[in-house]
C-alpha cells in the first residue's frame, strides 16, 4: 500500500461521529444539521431538464477536455462575471468539482523529487483550511504549511509569518476567496503580494473559488484572475482559478465545475487527466453549459441567503461572537466563555441538548506555531430553509441561555 495513506488524517465528519458517540439527543427536538456545507436548496427546473434531455450522450465516450461548447460555457462566464477573455482550446478545462479538480492539481504541479536530498516541498494553505488541500499535499509527497488566518483582520491569512526557508521550497499555495469556513474575501493588496512571491519563488497558486457567487456585499468578489488581470498578469502565470456548479446552481451531486489559467498548466493538467479518466459524462455537460448560461437563478439563490443571513446572523449575535461574512454561506462563531473555548465540548452538548449539530471549529484547522486557530469556534452552515435555519438558532440561543448540562 502506499505509505503516504497514513499520513492522512480523518475527516472532519469522522471526528464528529467519533465526537457524539455515545451521546442520545433529545427526543424533544426533531435533529437539525448545521454541520455540513452541503447545498440544500432545490435545483433549478431547468438545469435537470437539460440534463434527462441529453441521456443519447451516454452512448459515447466523453473527451476528457470536453466539448468547445462545454468550454465555451466557462469562457463565456468568465466574461460576463470578471470582463476576462480566455481561450477555449487553452486556457479552461472541465472537472468534475472542485474537490477532485484540487486534488488532481496538486499531483500534476508538485515535483517531489526536486529540492536537497530528504527535504520534501511544501504545499502552504490558510489554518484553518478545506481539508482537501492537506491531503492533496501528503499524497503528492510534500509537506502542508499552515498558515494562520488573523481574526483581528476579517481572517486574513498572515502570509507575512511564513520564513524565507519555507518560501524557498514552496512549490505550491492554496487560497481559497470567499474562504471556508471564514467566508472573508481576499483584496486585490493581498493577491499583488502573493503574484510578487510568486513570482521571486516560482510556485503555482491554487484559487479555489467555489462560493464566489453567494454574497452580502453591494459588490461580488474579486477573483484570482480578475486580480491578475488588473495587476499586469493577463496571461495568468502560475495561477489556476478552480470553480464549480455545486453552490452557485445547487447542484452539488453532479460534480461539474472547471478550472481556468496558465495554459501551460492547463496542458499538463489535460495530459494528466487523459491517464487518470476524470472526463465529464455528456448528460453533466449539457446540464452545465445550461446552468453556466444562465444567471436569473444565481441572482434568486442568493437572495435567498442574504434574506436567511439577515435573519439568522442577528438572533445568534445575542449569544455569540458571529457577524455577517463578505461570502459563502457559514458562520464562524466564537464559543461563549461559559465553555472556556471548547468548541468541541460545546458542539457535543448542543447537539445532547438540542439536537443541532454544529463543526468544531478546531477539527477545521490544524496546530501549527503553537496554536490552532480554528480553536474556540464552530462553523454553522446555512443551507437549509430559512425556517430551519431560525428553529436552529434559536435552539442555539436557548443553549447558550441555559444551564449547562452536567
Amino acid at each position: 500500500m502506499n505509505p503516504l495513506l497514513s499520513r492522512l488524517q480523518p475527516y472532519p465528519f469522522e471526528r464528529l461521529r467519533q465526537l457524539f458517540a455515545g451521546v442520545t439527543p433529545n427526543p424533544a427536538f426533531a435533529p437539525i444539521s448545521l454541520g455540513i456545507g452541503e447545498p440544500r436548496h432545490p435545483t433549478p427546473p431547468f438545469i435537470l431538464e437539460a440534463l434527462s434531455g441529453s441521456f443519447a450522450t451516454l452512448a459515447g465516450y466523453p473527451p476528457t477536455a470536453g466539448d468547445l461548447k462545454l468550454r465555451q460555457s466557462f469562457t463565456g462566464w468568465l466574461q460576463r462575471r470578471y470582463g476576462l477573455s480566455l481561450d477555449a482550446a487553452t486556457q479552461v478545462l472541465p472537472v468534475n468539482g472542485s474537490r477532485e479538480a484540487l486534488f488532481a492539481l496538486t499531483q500534476t504541479v508538485i515535483d517531489p523529487t526536486r529540492g536537497a536530498p530528504g527535504e520534501r516541498p511544501y504545499v502552504l494553505c490558510p489554518n484553518p483550511f478545506y481539508q482537501i488541500y492537506e491531503g492533496a499535499a501528503l499524497l503528492a509527497g510534500a509537506e502542508p504549511y499552515y498558515v494562520p488566518s488573523d481574526p483581528t483582520r476579517n481572517f486574513a491569512v498572515d502570509w507575512d509569518s511564513v520564513p524565507e526557508a519555507v518560501w524557498q521550497r514552496t512549490q505550491l499555495i492554496f487560497v481559497c476567496s470567499p474562504g471556508n469556513p471564514t467566508g472573508a474575501v481576499m483584496p486585490i493588496e493581498e493577491w499583488k503580494k502573493l503574484f510578487a512571491l510568486s513570482e521571486q519563488y516560482g510556485f503555482v497558486i491554487a484559487s479555489d473559488e467555489c462560493y464566489s457567487e453567494i454574497y452580502f456585499r453591494d459588490e461580488p468578489p474579486l477573483g484570482g484572475l480578475e486580480a491578475a488581470a488588473k495587476l499586469g498578469n493577463p496571461a495568468f502565470r502560475r495561477l489556476i482559478s478552480l470553480t464549480s456548479l455545486s453552490k452557485r446552481s445547487n447542484v452539488p451531486g453532479m460534480r461539474s465545475g472547471f478550472v481556468a489559467g496558465d495554459a501551460d498548466i492547463i496542458k499538463a493538467f489535460l495530459l494528466y487527466r487523459t491517464y487518470h479518466g476524470s472526463a465529464m459524462s455528456g448528460t453533466v455537460a449539457a446540464a452545465s453549459i445550461a446552468a453556466w448560461g444562465d444567471e436569473a437563478h444565481v441572482v434568486a439563490n442568493r437572495a435567498a441567503y442574504r434574506e436567511k443571513f439577515a435573519a439568522v446572523t442577528p438572533l445568534l449575535a445575542e449569544v455569540l461572537d458571529v457577524r455577517l461574512p463578505d461570502a459563502a454561506f457559514y458562520l464562524w462563531a466564537g464559543v461563549p466563555e461559559a465553555f472556556g473555548g471548547d468548541d468541541a465540548a460545546f458542539a457535543r452538548e448542543l447537539y445532547g441538548q438540542y439536537n443541532v449539530t454544529v463543526l468544531p471549529g478546531s477539527y477545521l484547522a490544524r496546530e501549527a506555531h503553537g496554536a490552532n486557530p480554528g480553536r474556540g469556534r464552530v462553523r454553522m452552515a446555512l443551507v437549509a430553509e430559512t425556517a430551519e435555519c431560525l428553529e436552529a438558532a434559536g435552539r442555539i440561543v436557548r443553549f447558550v441561555r441555559g444551564p449547562r448540562a452536567g
